[in-house]
């Protein structure tokens, strides 16, 4: 009997299943992972190579996520609480 694998069980998600899971693009992903972060640019979100397939770990993909400002309005100032100006995602020891 084969074994459906449904994406919300799954802790490292294919490119198809992060992109609907972040609600961005396939485009998007593999652009990012091709050009890192630039400058006025969405950051990429971090992945993962096992052998020669890209998974994106869903623990990874929440952080990314969380990273982001929560505005109420288009016209809200883009700083947070301590008024500080948001800065783009960093994964864990990159400088």
């Amino acid at each position: 009997m084969e074994q459906s694998t449904s994406p919300h069980s799954s802790r490292a998600l294919t490119e198809i299943e992060a992109a609907r899971y972040i609600g961005m693009s396939r485009s998007f992903l593999a652009q990012s992972r091709m050009d890192g972060n630039r400058d006025n640019r969405t950051p990429a979100p971090p992945f993962i190579k096992i052998g020669r397939s890209v998974r994106y770990l869903r623990e990874d993909l929440d952080q990314w996520l969380n990273n982001f400002l929560k505005l109420e309005h288009l016209g809200q100032n883009c700083a947070n609480d301590s008024g500080q100006q948001a800065r783009p995602f960093k994964p864990d020891g990159v400088v």
